[in-house]
């Protein structure tokens, strides 16, 4: 798909993988629109970004995925692409995880990426096709301990990715997903829990290698 003029959501655009992504798509000619919950960083990456739209969004919460992509159909009279990259990582051991919060990381890893899913196929199938790309990770295809919750999540994004893949290619809407390794964000940061320290055998090896989010877009270019 060539991304001139096409019009694409990018969620957790304020940092990180989402942020190279939407420089990268800027690049190509992409009308933007950008969504996070940190306004002055949404706003401030908007006006670097040529066309660009900032929403301020939870995406945890139902209301503002509904206003996010309203906005766009508002401004662009379409959804193009959409780009489902918000999220939120969680340490810790299975017996020890906190329900509550395994149920907000759940909100935002799972049930966000689904609703604004379910709001754009609608308006995809009516122009006659589309994309979405839903940014998984890695650890979907392992079990690592400490990360049993988080991966949890992204198991749960898998399937409902591939199912939808399935689903909509006869509607011409592309559904593809992203893992994305090590990268050199907030992430660990911004996690619930504690990030444990890696076992000795890694250690004594060396940490692995961080990938830069700018890397990731020319991963996924889709021009």
């Amino acid at each position: 798909m060539i991304v001139k003029d096409k019009a694409v959501i990018v969620t957790g655009a304020s940092e990180g993988i989402g942020k190279a992504v939407a420089e990268a798509l800027a690049g190509k000619g992409a009308k933007l629109v950008l969504a996070a919950r940190s306004e002055d960083k949404i706003r401030a990456l908007a006006e670097k970004l040529p066309g660009a739209t900032a929403v301020r969004a939870d995406m945890r919460k139902a209301d503002d995925v509904k206003a996010l992509v309203e906005t766009a159909i508002r401004i662009h009279g379409r959804v193009d692409i959409l780009i489902n990259n918000a999220g939120q990582g969680m340490y810790g051991p299975v017996e020890g995880i906190d329900i509550e919060l395994y149920k907000s990381m759940m909100e935002l890893n799972v049930y966000a990426p689904l609703r604004a899913m379910q709001l754009v196929i609608p308006h995809m199938r009516e122009a006659g096709g589309g994309m979405i790309v839903n940014i998984s990770s890695m650890v979907s295809k392992n079990a690592y301990p400490s990360l049993g919750a988080y991966a949890s999540t992204k198991y749960a994004l898998n399937a409902l990715s591939f199912t939808a893949r399935a689903e909509l290619a006869k509607d011409k809407i592309i559904v593809s997903v992203m893992h994305p390794k090590m990268t050199a964000t907030r992430f660990g940061e911004n996690a619930i829990g504690a990030r444990p320290p890696p076992p000795p055998a890694v250690r004594s090896r060396g940490l692995p290698r961080w990938t830069a989010p700018s890397k990731w877009p020319r991963k996924c270019s889709t021009s």
